[in-house]
């Protein structure tokens, strides 16, 4: 308790590093509010009934509940997200953006701006679908097409307002604006979703205090297996040869490569759940294709969904990690900086090492990664509710796990940078982004 405070009291004698943290804290706020003002035209006591469960229950947790609430942010940054996803993959396939990642500063904010505009009409396309399948028409006080018009603009403007205080998060926060707002979304939901299981458990079929005790712990065991597959790395040692320039040496010093065991983070669980929305749509338009095998695969706790949702996830890890990490560039920057793997031949040998190792690591990575994907399935199963069932794994908790952890580190970098103690008595916080010659996180989001 003691340190505890001792370190509260160290952040706040930091004049930029407080500054940083009261931003972030009113910038978040300014959002949660946001999600509470309901859509004008809107009648919210028409609005209580609308589902939750399923995929759209998960839209609703990213969004912070204001899915739901028929909300002025309820797109959340979800278009940002999937504009920033289309942009990095045609950087991979597209020579034109290619060539725009390799031109430094000015590559960056052209990629920035091309991400914002994609954005732009990713939002304007989710508004009026939004629109018109999730508020129904008796919540409707405003006579179409008017309503449909306004409510797009609505949804629209806040999603890009809400794109521009994560980027404000990033500048004056403590960084990963958009990171943690999803966050703060999430973390929105957790206090609804323990009520719900209480009352749930204290009720007359729910099992009293001890399967409440029981979810605790294995949610505590469950966060702590998370934790180590976001931390989780296989270090590779570097030599660097010896140079003499006058009578000074250089050189002569071994390093390592961090590998991530899940090198591509949660990327591939959402590139699963987008396709695992396919039968969904499918089924909405074509209601005479609807069979038992599509309606299984829209339901998140059958075992149709979880295990092609499972091997879905396996094979986007190998996919993305293939993209993310290029053992040829690795071999390529150690060999020009005068570095070599001990027993390892410099150039192709090296190249070959390297995706040998990957590859051996990934294949545990993609399996825990999919474990902890289906995990609130298995939850729900065992009587957990949907909306406390989400926390026990998947995108979620990977978020949650991943942003508490990096923001930690950019905590811990301000003090240390001041002569203050870190954060923990032995060693230091240690965040996603890994310091290597060339090794490559992932995208967290």
């Amino acid at each position: 308790m003691k340190k505890l405070i001792t370190t509260l009291t160290n952040i706040w004698k930091i004049d930029d590093l407080r500054v940083r943290i009261l931003n972030t804290l009113l910038f978040l706020l300014i959002y949660r509010v946001g999600s509470h003002i309901v859509l004008p035209g809107v009648n919210p006591s028409a609005l209580h009934h609308q589902s939750k469960e399923g995929l759209l229950g998960l839209l609703n947790m990213f969004a912070g509940g204001s899915f739901s609430r028929s909300a002025i942010f309820a797109l959340g940054v979800m278009p940002y997200i999937s504009a920033s996803i289309v942009v990095q993959l045609l950087g991979i396939a597209v020579p034109f953006f290619q060539k725009l990642q390799k031109e430094g500063e000015s590559g960056r904010k052209k990629l920035t701006s091309i991400t914002r505009y994609l954005t732009l009409f990713i939002t304007l396309v989710q508004a009026v679908a939004y629109v018109r399948s999730q508020i129904a028409p008796e919540a409707r006080m405003m006579a179409e097409p008017l309503f449909t018009v306004v409510s797009t603009f609505i949804l629209t403007a806040g999603t890009i307002f809400v794109m521009w205080l994560g980027e404000k998060i990033t500048d004056k926060g403590i960084g990963n604006g958009i990171s943690l707002i999803i966050m703060a979304g999430i973390i929105a939901q957790l206090p609804s979703g323990l009520i719900q299981e209480w009352v749930s458990r204290m009720g007359n079929n729910g099992g009293g205090p001890i399967p409440l005790i029981i979810e605790f712990i294995a949610l505590f065991f469950v966060v702590i297996f998370t934790i180590l597959l976001v931390q989780g790395v296989r270090k590779i040692p570097v030599q660097y040869a010896k140079k003499i320039v006058g009578n000074k040496q250089y050189g002569g010093v071994r390093q390592y490569i961090p590998l991530k065991v899940n090198s591509a983070g949660v990327m591939p669980i959402i590139f699963a759940q987008a396709i695992m929305f396919v039968p969904a749509t499918v089924g909405q338009f074509f209601p005479n294709m609807q069979s038992s095998f599509l309606t299984s695969l829209s339901n998140y706790t059958s075992v149709a969904y979880n295990v092609t949702f499972a091997v879905l996830i396996i094979a986007f890890t190998f996919f993305y990690t293939a993209i993310m990490v290029n053992p040829q560039q690795m071999a390529d920057d150690m060999k020009k900086n005068g570095g070599f793997i001990p027993g390892v031949k410099p150039g192709l040998a090296t190249s070959q090492y390297i995706d040998s190792v990957i590859s051996k690591i990934t294949v545990p990575g993609s399996v825990f990664l999919a474990v902890i994907a289906v995990l609130p399935a298995f939850a729900g199963m065992f009587g957990v509710n949907s909306q406390f069932a989400h926390f026990y794994g998947g995108t979620s908790l990977l978020i949650l796990v991943g942003v508490v952890l990096d923001t930690l580190q950019q905590i811990e970098s301000h003090l240390l940078m001041r002569h203050y103690d870190g954060l923990m008595k032995t060693g230091r916080v240690k965040g996603r982004t890994p310091v290597s010659t060339g090794a490559t996180s992932g995208t967290v989001i």
